[in-house]
């Protein structure tokens, strides 16, 4: 069985890549979980972000937006302590100010799944790479889709986050075209 070769041995790479990585997603929560894992991996790996994963869902309320945007300076140093988690104070506040803007585009929108993927046209874009040479860090689409987050306040939102954030929640799929995933998905 052939996957894309960044996925590497580790049996939480493989289960992700398999069961996850770009299929479509649309459910608001499991986008405001993707968008703050994929800030929180800014300068670091995809496989430390995932090892910390379960560790996130609890600090953060399980990615409850509204919870999540009610955060006080103490909950910020209680965050700051937790061993688990990147103890970056910069992505902890952007984390709550994040989930500020989150609620603000779900009344806009109505959904952030709305507001989301009109960067791609409510379609994914079905790339055909078949190595990871050719896939790009960011696109127009990524740069569309950071500039109206920046634009809105939302933080560590920059093209390369926001493209990886495309590939994880479905809105490109960059499985290599050997990968046995990319014609699934």
């Amino acid at each position: 069985m052939h996957r894309c070769s960044w996925v590497g041995d580790n049996e939480l790479m493989i289960k992700y890549h398999d069961k996850e990585w770009g299929i479509p997603v649309h459910d608001d929560k499991k986008l405001f979980e993707f968008l703050i894992l994929e800030g929180a991996q800014a300068g670091l790996t995809w496989q430390i972000i995932l090892n910390k994963r379960e560790n996130y869902r609890k600090a953060f309320d399980n990615f409850d937006p509204n919870k999540i945007s009610k955060y006080t300076k103490h909950d910020i140093e209680k965050l700051l302590g937790n061993p688990g988690i990147i103890r970056n104070r910069l992505k902890i506040e952007a984390t709550i100010i994040n989930a500020q803007k989150f609620l603000e585009i779900q009344i806009e929108f109505g959904t952030f799944d709305k507001y989301i993927w009109q960067f791609v046209g409510y379609k994914t874009i079905k790339n055909k790479f078949s190595s990871l040479d050719g896939i790009p860090a960011t696109t127009k689409e990524s740069d569309a889709m950071s500039k109206d987050l920046k634009k809105r306040g939302f933080k560590f939102v920059g093209s390369t986050i926001c493209y990886a954030l495309m590939q994880a929640v479905g809105m490109v799929n960059d499985h290599l075209t050997g990968c046995f995933r990319y014609k699934k998905v």
